[in-house]
């Protein structure tokens, strides 16, 4: 069960054979790998794709039996993908790749990572004890710092208290942290108002944590971000468990689903959103976004110069337009699908519960 639909910048000739460089329509294709065949009887569990994690530098694909393959965009990678393995020793094998990142918090009673979040050059850590730790580049002020004396850190530093969750993206250089409260905060990079203050907050740079007003009503289920804007999930009980989408930032590349820069999250509307429909998933790339509805539809908006809103086309959409997808294999529920967006490319992907238990404090630094 390993088939994946993609489209957009074809980086991975090693895994889609015959392809152009540009794949403006969404094609499907099976992961292989050379061992796939050693044991007919491995259990097909582990086979199973759990996640894809995609941004600039590297596309990760993570199976249920906690073994990740990488495919780097640099050197001679195409031809020689490095391959992971996931395990509790790995520092002894390869110490330079891996680090146990907490246990570099200095407090031990707070040192189990409840989840873990990429910004573009920052990682952000989630304890048990609901704390906010930051970790990496500081340039923009994305750990809640003042640059200027705390460029970076190798170190995770705390960020806030009472944290129930951490939000980002790969392309983003900002960072907000949700509490116990239904509080939003929001630091870092904001030269195009995606974080979300209001057109008179619209500093390059939000040195602390600060709360965002004028949330829309509902309990917040995400936020990601790319370049130059944000998306939020917002789900209404009030309205049976609606969800729905409001961005922020700057439309320079149509990412926001309208056609005027907006400094506060407002709602994305669309013909295309039924009333009858939800949303189930989302992804955010650098400059493009696309949607996952319950009724199986795939909606996307922004960037398309490499074909990455799967359109059959490289033309730009400001506004959502549905995607037209090869017929989904799987018979199953559509919440068992889940999209992920990278800089120039795109991935929708099947991933059944239940997940591993992985050793969530191993991470790798790029």
């Amino acid at each position: 069960m390993n088939e994946i639909i993609f489209f957009g910048w074809n980086q991975y000739p090693i895994l889609i054979k015959n392809k152009p460089d540009e794949i403006t329509k969404p094609i499907q294709f099976k992961f292989e790998n050379e061992n796939e065949n050693e044991n007919e009887n491995e259990n097909k569990n582990e086979k199973q794709i759990k996640q894809i994690v995609t941004g600039g530098f590297a596309t990760i694909f993570l199976f249920e039996n906690g073994k990740a393959i990488e495919y780097l965009n640099e050197n001679d990678s195409y031809q020689n993908p490095e391959k992971i393995q996931i395990e509790e020793n790995i520092q002894k094998k390869n110490p330079k790749e891996f680090i146990n990142i907490s246990s570099l918090i200095e407090d031990t009673n707070d040192r189990i990572i409840q989840d873990i979040v990429s910004g573009y050059q920052s990682i952000y850590l989630l304890t048990s004890n609901q704390n906010a730790y930051g970790i990496g580049l500081n340039q923009y002020d994305q750990l809640g710092f003042d640059s200027e004396t705390l460029e970076k850190t190798k170190k995770p530093i705390l960020m806030m208290k009472n944290v129930s969750k951490i939000l980002s993206g790969n392309y983003s250089s900002c960072v907000f942290l949700l509490n116990s409260n239904q509080e939003l905060f929001g630091c870092g990079y904001n030269v195009y108002g995606q974080i979300g203050l209001g057109e008179s907050r619209k500093e390059i740079k939000i040195q602390k944590l600060t709360q965002i007003q004028n949330i829309p009503k509902g309990k917040i289920i995400d936020i990601q971000c790319g370049y130059f804007h944000s998306i939020m999930l917002i789900e209404n009980e009030n309205e049976n468990g609606k969800r729905k989408l409001y961005s922020c930032g700057n439309y320079l590349y149509n990412g926001l689903g309208k056609n005027k820069n907006t400094y506060e999250f407002t709602e994305i509307k669309s013909s295309l959103f039924e009333e009858n429909d939800n949303f189930i998933d989302f992804s955010v790339g650098d400059e493009h976004n696309l949607i996952l509805t319950s009724k199986g539809k795939v909606i996307g908006f922004g960037n398309n110069l490499y074909g990455q809103l799967g359109t059959e086309d490289t033309n730009y959409q400001s506004i959502p337009i549905q995607i037209e997808l090869p017929k989904l294999r799987f018979n199953e529920e559509i919440s068992n699908y889940h999209i992920s967006c990278g800089d120039n490319r795109s991935f929708l992907y099947y991933s059944p519960p239940p997940f591993s238990n992985l050793e969530e404090d191993l991470i790798k630094l790029i």
